[in-house]
């Protein structure tokens, strides 16, 4: 007779793989969708009459509408289901992706690029909570940093792309914001055929329907959890209560200070580039793909140390070297330094805040229980993604008032609060069940509240 054992127990597979490549289409069309418009306002702004203030309402109306989408779409994920909501999704960013090539107007691209915005916010805690719901416990933090990998990739092809569209010539612009569509048209078809999270059914009641799904996939002898998934409504404020709103306040103020001088650095990237004086022709744009590639090499020692020395050191220190390496590059920006040594500041700064910037996706699916882990993430994601579109929006101006040693020093002067923050608040969930890591705060109160009876016992 086979021993029963529980998803979280489950060895790594094949499935595992392919809800990870479900998943990761989120990153990988956020970098990209961000990412391709930074080439194409190169080229519009030839065209197109455009203020500063209209460059910062482009590159920042997608991140923008990430805080609605975000807000909205976790917690539909949570009402009505993951799976239902990934092909929504899907299907309203292939059609505003195409619509893209048809705008004659700058102000009818933010309107566009909101829409999108909104499109992609609500991917990411679909994309969470699935990945997270079907995870090996020892696993789960690769697995969801892992995500955060995507991201670059997607970045770095948008960088490539636009190089490439470079010579179409006067509608190279269009063709570049519309290119989206082929991948997200790929993984609307691709996601057709995933699975609904057993975790999900079993917290709407339909727990028959869970334990067909888990049985489907691993076997007759495995079972969703040991911890029965107990039927809950979902309601909004719930995210608030019970201690979980303590929980709310560190992920949003650490994901909130990890983007922030992420986007304002990104989306502008080859002009930092030129500023630096790397600029000769077009090369920039194929230097920003070559950095964005290289950050890469900082997520898979991340991915192992997380698992291996925990969460919470590997945020920590992650925001302490990326602070420190920003204020460096702010302090020799004008000095004509080596490019080999701007290039190593550079991918340290990347390669730790790759690092980084996989707990933005672990932490905020690890720190909630089912019937709100859509809700939170969507939450934490979508106020995260104010601080990016301020970062996108201020960043043109302020190098432009102050110059790009300021706007590097206030960068690294965000990053060491997230260091701070981090040091005060980041809790730690390794090898723990989602039952667990979801109940840590209740688990605190309940120490306290057990000391303060005693005390007053005594």
């Amino acid at each position: 007779m086979s021993k029963v054992r529980t998803m979280e127990e489950m060895p790594l597979s094949r499935f595992h793989y392919k809800m990870f490549a479900y998943a990761s289409g989120s990153t990988f069309l956020d970098g990209y969708i961000i990412g391709i418009v930074a080439v194409a306002l190169s080229v519009m702004q030839t065209q197109l009459d455009m203020s500063v203030t209209m460059i910062g309402l482009i590159g920042a109306a997608t991140l923008a509408g990430m805080l609605f989408g975000g807000i909205l779409g976790g917690y539909l994920t949570d009402l009505i289901g993951r799976k239902k909501m990934f092909l929504i999704d899907m299907l309203v960013m292939a059609i505003v992706s195409i619509l893209q090539f048809y705008v004659n107007d700058p102000m009818q691209l933010v309107i566009l690029r909101f829409i999108l915005g909104i499109a992609v916010g609500a991917d990411y805690p679909i994309a969470g909570a699935l990945m997270t719901e079907f995870s090996p416990a020892k696993n789960r933090g690769a697995l969801l940093g892992g995500l955060n990998g995507l991201w670059y990739v997607g970045y770095a092809s948008s960088f490539v792309v636009g190089y490439l569209m470079l010579s179409i010539g006067e509608d190279g612009w269009r063709w570049m914001l519309a290119s989206s569509a082929v991948p997200v048209i790929i993984m609307l078809i691709s996601r057709l055929n995933m699975p609904e999270s057993p975790r999900w059914l079993a917290s709407k009641g339909r727990e028959k329907e869970a334990n067909a799904i888990v049985q489907k996939i691993f076997g007759e002898h495995v079972i969703m959890s040991a911890e029965p998934e107990t039927k809950e409504k979902t309601t909004y404020l719930d995210i608030f209560r019970n201690g979980y709103g303590k929980m709310v306040i560190f992920v949003t103020a650490f994901y909130s200070l990890q983007v922030l001088p992420l986007y304002g650095i990104n989306t502008y990237i080859p002009e930092i580039l030129a500023q630096f004086g790397f600029a000769n022709g077009t090369r920039e744009y194929l230097g920003a793909a070559v950095i964005n590639i290289i950050y890469l090499i900082g997520l898979l020692p991340a991915l192992y140390l997380v698992e291996r020395y925990g969460r919470r050191p590997t945020l920590i220190w992650a925001f302490f070297v990326c602070s420190i390496s920003l204020f460096v590059l702010g302090a020799t920006s004008g000095l004509n330094m080596p490019f080999i040594f701007t290039l190593a500041l550079f991918v340290i700064y990347g390669t730790f805040n790759t690092g980084m910037g996989a707990h933005c996706w672990i932490y905020p699916n690890e720190l909630f229980p089912t019937h709100i882990r859509g809700t939170a993430g969507g939450f934490t994601t979508g106020v995260a993604r104010v601080a990016s579109s301020i970062g996108t929006f201020f960043s043109p101006a302020i190098m432009a008032s102050y110059g790009l040693s300021t706007t590097l020093y206030i960068c690294g002067a965000v990053l060491f609060i997230g260091f701070l923050v981090s040091l005060f608040m980041a809790p730690e969930t390794k090898n723990m069940s989602l039952t667990e890591a979801s109940s840590l705060n209740k688990s605190k109160d309940i120490e306290q509240d057990s000391f303060a009876s005693e005390k007053t016992a005594n």
